[in-house]
């Protein structure tokens, strides 16, 4: 079957077309309706990736206290990690369904939908982090026109944000695919002249941490690697899963790299530079960090708006990933919703969650104590999950993925894989004792959770090493969540499955006929 006319039939369907309300939700995406190609996927990713979250994200790096040459390597190395983001993504491609359906596999039915809840809860936090911008972008916007903005109006426009947010994951796939695109030029015009604007004023030379600070630099990459492919990774194979069987995985890995790594380091990059000048780090780690273009004479303010506006459209545009597969992971967790009505669900959720932040916190507080939600448990999943599709070389079956009854293949003890439920549970343990939230205050109340990161070899220390080892122990706080929650966890697994052959019966045990595989090849 060819892919013209599977994108021909898709399209007479009606199934996922744009601005027609989508259909599918977690159940298997036929041969007739993979219409994408691998370039239509990286339109998608693209048109995330040039966002002014990861403008922020590269002040807000600056914000921890490097210097410039420093903060740059780590710009570079984190976002690396969006090779995993691809091959994240391979999943879907081969079974036609979501994330947390091919989760089964590794986690057993009900295990899959913990970790269902897991992917839910990061998602709204995704979701809140761009309404708070969207908010904070709005303000600036009426500060300039002279309008003020009472703790009244901050929640009247987060209510009417919400409610325009929603909009475009309830058209679904193909309608994201089509806006996210046509969104990149716009924004790579507005980028660059921003860079011309700041050209010139940038100070490279800027004094603070450089490499030798091990510890302050190893949290500096868990931050980036978080913020860019990590985070992701466990939403690929929901867009994927559109994408006909047969297209090269090389091709999917390199345009999902290409997609978002590179215009990523532009833009974080671009953030980072900007900090050196523009403001001062206060104000960037302030509720809201647009206030950094208010008062400033390098950025003429017809720019400011024109950035700012196209900005919210970005951000509506962005969050509308995190409220699709938002949505797809509640189908997974078993509740009997619609995908409009998961959507629905999720912005009320993060509209409280927004209105929360915007009296009792501050953007750059919530985003390095949500960094920490990350890691400690996409991490492990994320090893577990790759290891598992690779112990099985790279097979599944799509019918038996479909069903959660216990005579599943993949239903597991009492529902539960408990190779990959022991193996994940020990990588959260780990990466949660070595994570270090950077700069931590000092009246971190946490530190006793992180004993590895903060306290390691503290009460070994005498005579004069216990001056310089001082009461965070001989890491001082380093970072190395990412790394040893991912390796512990992958490795737990591996060893697990070679002692209990798990896996093998699994593939070997009775089942149903791949009945949806028959159909494909029909």
């Amino acid at each position: 079957m060819s892919l013209l006319s599977n994108r021909q039939r898709g399209s007479q369907s009606g199934a996922n077309v744009p601005f027609h309300i989508e259909q599918h939700g977690i159940d298997f995406i036929p041969p007739s309706d993979r219409w994408a190609r691998p370039r239509d996927i990286a339109g998608l990713w693209a048109g995330a990736s040039v966002n002014i979250e990861y403008f922020i994200y590269g002040a807000l790096l600056m914000g921890f206290g490097f210097d410039f040459p420093t903060a740059l390597s780590l710009i570079l190395i984190g976002n690396l990690s969006f090779f995993l983001l691809g091959l994240a993504s391979l999943q879907g491609q081969d079974t036609g369904t979501t994330s947390f359906i091919i989760n089964r596999a590794p986690f057993g039915v009900r295990g899959s939908r913990i970790m269902a809840f897991f992917n839910w809860i990061t998602l709204i936090g995704f979701e809140t982090e761009g309404l708070i911008l969207i908010v904070g972008a709005v303000i600036v916007l009426a500060n300039i026109s002279g309008v003020a903005v009472s703790g009244t109006s901050k929640v009247i426009i987060i209510i009417a944000a919400v409610g325009i947010q929603m909009l475009m994951p309830l058209f679904g796939h193909a309608t994201m695919v089509r806006i996210l695109k046509a969104l990149i030029v716009p924004f790579i015009l507005i980028f660059l002249a921003l860079s011309l604007f700041l050209s010139g004023h940038g100070t490279l030379s800027i004094h603070g941490a450089s490499f030798s600070n091990w510890q302050l630099y190893s949290a500096g990459l868990a931050f980036t690697i978080a913020l860019s492919g990590l985070g992701w990774t466990e939403c690929g194979n929901d867009y994927t899963r559109y994408l006909p069987q047969d297209l090269s995985r090389k091709s999917v890995v390199g345009w999902i790299f290409l997609a978002t790594a590179v215009p990523q380091i532009i833009l974080m990059t671009l953030g980072a530079v900007t900090f050196t000048f523009l403001s001062t780090s206060s104000v960037w780690n302030s509720a809201n960090p647009f206030l950094a273009f208010e008062n400033q004479n390098v950025i003429p303010t017809w720019f400011v708006v024109t950035l700012l506006l196209f900005a919210i459209v970005q951000l509506f545009a962005i969050n509308s990933l995190d409220l699709y597969s938002s949505g797809v992971s509640l189908q997974a967790l078993g509740l009997k919703l619609k995908r409009y009505q998961a959507v629905i669900l999720d912005g009320m959720i993060a509209m409280v969650l927004t209105i929360w932040v915007e009296f009792q916190s501050s953007f750059a507080t919530y985003m390095k104590e949500f960094v920490g939600i990350i890691i400690v448990w996409i991490a492990p999943w994320l090893a577990i999950f790759l290891v598992d599709w690779l112990l099985r070389r790279r097979r599944y079956s799509s019918a038996e993925l479909q069903r959660s009854d216990p005579h599943t293949r993949y239903y597991g003890t009492n529902g539960f894989n408990l190779n990959g439920v022991i193996a994940f549970l020990a990588g959260v343990v780990l990466a949660t004792m070595s994570f270090s939230k950077a700069p931590p205050p000092a009246n971190f109340p946490f530190h006793w959770m992180t004993p590895i990161s903060n306290h390691f070899g503290a009460f070994y220390c005498d005579g004069s090493s216990k001056a310089a080892c001082g009461a965070a122990g001989w890491f001082g706080g380093a970072d190395f969540s990412v790394f040893l929650g991912m390796g512990s966890a992958g490795l737990l697994y591996i060893v697990l499955e070679s002692l209990t052959h798990s896996l093998k019966r699994q593939e070997n045990a009775l089942g149903h006929e791949d009945t949806l595989a028959a159909e494909s090849t029909s």
